[in-house]
């Protein structure tokens, strides 16, 4: 899914959490992202739980789903 960000498109993601709406990540690939960042996955909104203000890039939306579950997984069951 294309998502725009700062004045361009770029590739999005939905993570879903038993069929609800988590997160949105999107891939850093812009001309304004630093070199070290390009092609990583930024949160670009969260909802629930998972509406943080900031998180580390992730490497994979699969890192960035783990960190959804995670996020999500009541307190004392980690």
């Amino acid at each position: 899914m294309r998502v725009l960000i700062d004045g361009h498109d770029s590739e999005g993601r939905l993570i879903l959490a038993d069929g609800q709406l988590a997160a949105v990540i999107v891939r850093l690939d812009g001309e304004t992202h630093a070199p070290e960042h390009k092609g990583l996955w930024n949160l670009e909104a969260g909802f629930g739980k998972c509406a943080v203000r900031t998180v580390p890039p992730f490497k994979t939306p699969e890192e960035a789903g783990a960190w959804v579950e995670q996020t999500l997984m009541p307190k004392g069951r980690a």
